[in-house]
């Protein structure tokens, strides 16, 4: 999801701050080891998520005594961070939600391999996935902090009991629910596909149930082309829904003119105009900010269905935490960041999950996050991660551009499945090439 971005001006006056971590281990005044010793951290966190994450490092000031600088950077934090790192004045800490990104970083020797400590709280606290996708090369460089659960599908519990409709399991019952609701007057799903984001998380989640995880881990690395049979099948599969102009809200002109925030508002504002919205567990922060639904009661969630008999899985985001600096105040916060002890701060808080076994389900704020949590948890190694966030920006971050638009030209026509595999490999062998 696209965070709020922070002026260019701030962002050049965030940019000139610089970590002063020093090398001393002699504890100050207070008795606490790190007293003295100053972390930056850069992260993607702005407003209500920046205060909360502040919180997590209050945490660790308490416990060891270091000051932590925190640097918002929004959606320009993968250029802030770059600019930092070829400027010479790197944070000790990012949190990085393209692992592409780490993986070049890592190349460059600009991150640091984490330590054998924080690597033992990875692999004790986290599902064997989660250390995969910070690994590169045999070496984990990252820790897996905050994630995103994209694998859910919101409803309207007064659209479902209109036709007496209970929570799909399967995707042939998701579209027969759908059309039920039609029969009412109102489309079955609104779709934001204004934003090209949603689009590939529609397609990573059908492409995961109808091609399994071995097949999506191929294509993430492009190992198999765009042009594969499988791909053309989970296209033919969403064009089942993309492709009946009654089941999509204002058909697919109206969706590619729709963002994601209106997405949610069409289903839980004060005049709904569809039953449905699928995205991630996000939704619930747009729900509670610019509608008047309460989360659990009136707005609920299922899990995205099973195609053929699929199995559970979870398609996810989220947030890696990277070292750039090599000393101990940074390899403590490293330390801190990957036990549940920094996640049950921001749990309780709201607005957070982690893949961090860890951490008491009952620690969440709320029901609904406590079982999206665990189904985040429960879903093992059956998590595969944002397929866009692991290619090159070029064809899966990009405005307008690559897999993006490819799957905009998708939705604005369903039916030529050969045109859209075509632009999808075409712009993937491109960018992969770089």
């Amino acid at each position: 999801m696209s965070r709020l971005k922070v002026t260019a001006a701030l962002v050049a006056a965030l940019g000139v701050v610089t970590a002063c971590a020093a090398g001393t281990t002699t504890p100050g005044p207070d008795g606490k080891a790190l007293s003295g010793q100053t972390v930056e951290v850069i992260g993607p966190w702005t407003g209500d998520e920046q205060l909360r994450f502040e919180q997590v490092l209050a945490a660790f000031k308490d416990k060891t005594g270091a000051e932590v600088r925190y640097t918002p950077a929004g959606d320009e934090l993968p250029t802030v961070l770059q600019t930092r790192v070829q400027g010479g004045t790197p944070p000790n800490v990012a949190l990085v939600a393209q692992p592409g990104l780490v993986e070049q970083l890592a190349k460059a020797g600009s991150v640091k391999v984490v330590s054998s400590e924080v690597e033992k709280a990875v692999t004790e606290h986290n599902a064997g996935v989660w250390k995969k996708l910070g690994t590169f090369d045999g070496q984990l460089y990252g820790v897996h902090f905050k994630s995103a659960n994209k694998s859910t599908v919101w409803y309207s519990e007064k659209a479902f009991g209109a036709v007496g409709a209970e929570p799909p399991a399967t995707w042939e019952d998701f579209l027969k629910v759908g059309r039920a609701v039609v029969d009412t007057g109102q489309a079955a799903v609104s779709v934001g596909g204004a934003d090209g984001w949603t689009l590939t998380d529609w397609f990573e989640n059908v492409y995961l149930r109808t091609a399994g995880p071995e097949n999506y881990d191929k294509l993430a690395r492009h190992e198999i082309p765009w042009t594969d049979p499988s791909v053309r099948e989970a296209l033919a599969t969403l064009g089942e829904l993309f492709g009946d102009s009654r089941l999509v809200e204002g058909g697919a002109t109206g969706a590619l003119q729709t963002e994601f925030p209106q997405s949610v508002i069409n289903v839980f504002g004060d005049a709904p105009k569809a039953a449905m919205v699928f995205e991630a567990d996000f939704v619930a922060s747009v729900i509670r900010t610019s509608t008047k639904a309460k989360v659990g009661e009136d707005a609920k969630f299922f899990k995205f269905p099973a195609i053929g008999g699929s199995e559970d899985a979870v398609v996810a985001g989220g947030d890696m935490a990277v070292q750039l600096k090599d000393d101990q105040a940074t390899t403590e916060l490293m330390k801190f960041l990957a036990s549940p002890e920094s996640g049950r701060v921001w749990a309780k808080l709201g607005g957070f999950l982690s893949p961090n076994r860890s951490i008491p389900v009952d620690d969440y704020a709320d029901d609904v996050t406590r079982e999206l949590a665990k189904q985040l948890v429960d879903a093992g190694d059956n998590v595969r991660f944002d397929m866009s966030d692991l290619a090159p920006a070029a064809f899966g971050g990009t405005k307008g551009a690559g897999e993006w638009k490819a799957l905009q030209d998708f939705l604005a026509n369903p039916k030529d499945v050969d045109a859209a595999v075509q632009r999808l490999e075409s712009e993937a062998a491109k960018a992969y090439q770089k």
